[in-house]
């Protein structure tokens, strides 16, 4: 008896209420988290590995599929690894490091059939951004270029690994779509000014790392010293854009299959054949000098053959860490971003939902292991995954076909390597990293669909040509971060009225049926501005908040409501028969020298006295302690301006959370509550402890038992102040009783039934 009434003291003390606990039960909700989680764990693991779900169902003409595909991609990824080696200011091998790196160990981790990984213009642009940051510092030049891009891969990959195991992928999601594609373009432009150079020989004579707009002023400078190199760069961008035109043109039109197919091989392969042929002519128009400094071309030159640079990476310390750390953000963001946008893309494509936590997790395994290879950072690449989604991959397991496919070009063909024109591989560049810069129908697409997040985009272009990557990510990131936070602290909540409607049968004399439906009544751009929208009965003011009730928004929403009350509906209190100085000091008398003044006093007496508020939660997901504590402020200041109690009602709560959170304000029963003004007080104060109240559970009756009152036209779901449960009608055997709880009279199922309640049997017809 002891401990009971000392549990009974501290729940009276804390202000326990068990009605409030009963809607939306912590102890319950923890207990049904904890049940599940032995079940959570098993999943989690197997999800680690989802090559096994399969594996074993593996057959051969899912072989014939991933061997084509994988052999294709390979022919595609070794030119262009090479490529985007030299974008990263590194030695080519590299690029194929990280090519073999990427395939082989994505293909155990990936949630994508399509999505190829290694070196990608963008991230390597990056690269060279981060080991000239690096080697600029004092000292930095003890660390050579391929260190410091394997401790890069190392530090992002570890981070990426880190938010793909904590099942942190969803962060992703706040950065939309524009302003990708807003940095992924100023990327690009920055990409292909800085080759235009190399493509024209004559890269050597000024810094192509610069600043985007001061390249392509110096690339237009230093035209007359354009070099034979450009005879080679200029005929390989020319053969790459006409053969893309010609065969995607021949793929178009054709109606054989084979020969729809032979086209597609064909363009795809065009990467391949200008290395091919461009190396071919640098040999024969070089193998009769006799030295490397007669050579008027710029070519390659050695390749190391295999992996010689294979085993723990050396030299990567703290100190080269806190070097790095300025760039590690943006690193891993474009790193993760990329990645999945890709694999998404392809995933709604080709009819599979990829998981974004996998994905992260196989990119992280990738770029940490990586390290051991010399590789520097992989991530998704979005050509060739498309090269490889339309060769007709079968299974994530192609990748294994590219990785083998790149090792016999480390270990036989490095001597051909020697060969391979520098301009060529910028023509390469130039040429791939030209579809990602977004088509003007996709930069119109944005502008119809936001206005805003076009800007956005067009700023994020703008500013990453004329400053860096960095800032531009940042800046596009920040800016979609700020509009989203505007929208939630500024939302558009509406004031609504009734319109009766009814079906429109042809051939029926009269409307059949007929029923209420609440909308803005200011003109909103949606419905005919033509209908006549009926107000609600005098006093009485129905709101629809349009997004979550939280804190940004809570003064916000509150304000507007005030405002609004006050404009329409008139004090409760006369002060103009009282003494000036009895009058508050916001509200001093009108001056009887302005008869503006006086007639403005005049038609505010015209108006009705607030009598309900009825809140549309239909759009409501979440509330948190201050929105709840500004709808006790809002009521508080409301009932003093009309000087009688204001009913509160709320209709469409979509969860058992937001009602208890409503009665812990004091809200949904009508009787008056014993519970504190403040939820979440500024200065604590006595509270008055609130009397437990018996929770009351409705009834059912099975299916098929008679419906009481048989013969009813009408429903009363909720049931009211003024009518017991018996006396409820309903149409079938399915419902004794309300829907929702009797005592709990101020929450409505529906918005009509809460303008029922709320108008009361005076203004039925309204």
């Amino acid at each position: 008896m002891a401990t009971r009434s000392f549990k009974q003291k501290a729940q009276d003390w804390i202000g326990y209420d068990p009605e409030v606990d009963a809607a939306a039960s912590s102890a319950q909700t923890i207990a049904s988290a904890a049940e599940g989680i032995p079940a959570a764990a098993g999943t989690y693991v197997k999800r680690l590995f989802p090559f096994t779900n399969w594996i074993l169902s593996y057959n051969l003409q899912w072989a014939i599929g991933d061997l084509i595909a994988g052999l294709t991609v390979g022919m595609v990824v070794v030119p262009q690894s090479m490529s985007y080696a030299k974008i990263a200011t590194l030695p080519v091998e590299y690029g194929l490091y990280s090519s073999f790196v990427g395939v082989m160990i994505y293909a155990i981790f990936a949630t994508s059939k399509d999505v190829t990984i290694g070196p990608v213009a963008v991230m390597s642009l990056e690269v060279s951004k981060v080991i000239a940051h690096v080697q600029a510092q004092p000292g930095g030049m003890a660390y050579s270029a391929p260190i410091i891009a394997t401790a890069l891969a190392f530090i992002t990959g570890f981070i990426v690994l880190g938010i793909g195991l904590l099942r942190l992928g969803w962060i992703v999601e706040f950065i939309p779509m524009p302003a990708v594609a807003g940095f992924m373009t100023g990327s690009a432009i920055s990409i292909i000014a800085g080759q235009v150079p190399g493509l024209m020989g004559y890269s050597s004579l000024f810094n192509t790392r610069g600043p985007t707009y001061k390249v392509i002023i110096n690339s237009f400078k230093y035209l007359p010293h354009t070099t034979r190199d450009a005879a080679f760069g200029l005929s390989g961008l020319f053969f790459l854009y006409v053969v893309r035109a010609v065969f995607t043109r021949v793929e178009a039109r054709a109606r054989n299959p084979i020969i729809k197919r032979a086209a597609f091989f064909a363009n795809t392969l065009r990467t391949a054949f200008v290395i091919i042929f461009l190396t071919i002519f640098a040999w024969i128009h070089l193998r009769n000098k006799k030295s490397v400094k007669a050579y008027d071309i710029s070519i390659l030159k050695t390749v190391p053959s295999g992996f010689q640079h294979m085993g723990k990476p050396k030299d990567i310390n703290s100190d080269l860490m806190s070097r790095l750390g300025p760039l590690i953000p943006v690193s891993t963001i474009i790193l993760l971003l990329e990645h999945i946008a890709i694999s998404k893309s392809f995933g709604r494509v080709n009819g599979y939902k990829i998981d974004p936590n996998q994905e992260l997790i196989a990119i992280g395994v990738t770029n940490t292991i990586g390290t051991l290879f010399n590789a520097y950072p992989a991530t998704g690449s979005f050509s060739r995954s498309a090269i490889k989604s339309k060769a007709g991959v079968r299974t994530p397991l192609a990748g294994w076909v590219t990785g083998i496919v790149v090792v016999i070009a480390l270990y036989a063909l490095t001597g051909a390597f020697y060969w391979i024109p520098n301009a060529g591989l910028s023509a390469v560049i130039i040429h791939a990293v030209g579809d990602l810069i977004a088509s003007p129908r996709q930069v119109y697409g944005f502008w119809k669909v936001s206005p805003i997040e076009a800007v956005i985009f067009m700023g994020s272009v703008i500013i990453t040509v004329f400053t860096s990557i960095e800032i531009g990510i940042y800046s596009s990131v920040g800016a979609s971060a700020a509009l989203l936070l505007f929208r939630i602290a500024r939302p558009r909540g509406q004031f609504l009225g009734r319109v009766r409607v009814h079906a429109d049968v042809e051939g029926a004399s009269a409307p059949l049926s007929q029923r209420d439906v609440y909308v803005p009544r200011q003109p909103d751009g949606i419905r005919n501005p033509n209908i006549r929208v009926d107000a609600p009965p005098p006093g009485v003011i129905i709101y629809r908040f349009d997004e979550a009730f939280l804190y940004p928004n809570a003064s916000y929403y509150s304000d507007i409501i005030l405002d609004y009350a006050k404009q329409h509906t008139r004090a409760g209190q006369d002060y103009s028969k009282g003494r000036p100085g009895d009058r508050p000091w916001n509200d001093p008398a009108p001056s009887r020298w302005h008869k503006q003044e006086v007639d403005k006093s005049e038609a505010n007496d015209a108006k009705p006295l607030l009598r309900a508020v009825i809140f549309d939660f239909s759009g409501v997901s979440n509330v948190d302690t201050t929105s709840v504590q500004n709808l006790i402020d809002l009521r508080r200041v409301l009932e003093r301006y009309a000087d009688r109690k204001v009913e509160f009602h709320f209709a469409t709560i979509l969860s058992p959370w937001i009602k208890r959170a409503l009665l812990a304000g004091g809200f949904g029963t009508g009787a008056q509550s014993s519970r504190p003004l403040e939820v979440a007080p500024i200065v604590q104060g006595e509270n008055a402890p609130h009397p437990s109240v018996a929770r009351h559970f409705q009834r059912r009756t099975t299916p098929g038992t008679p419906p009481i009152g048989g013969g009813a036209d009408s429903i009363d779901l909720e049931g009211s102040g003024s009518q017991s449960i018996e006396d409820v009608k309903v149409l079938s055997g399915d419902l004794e009783g309300p829907i929702v709880s009797s005592l709990t009279t101020r929450f409505h199922l529906d918005l009509a039934s809460a303008v029922a309640a709320a108008v009361g049997p005076e203004d039925a017809g309204w």
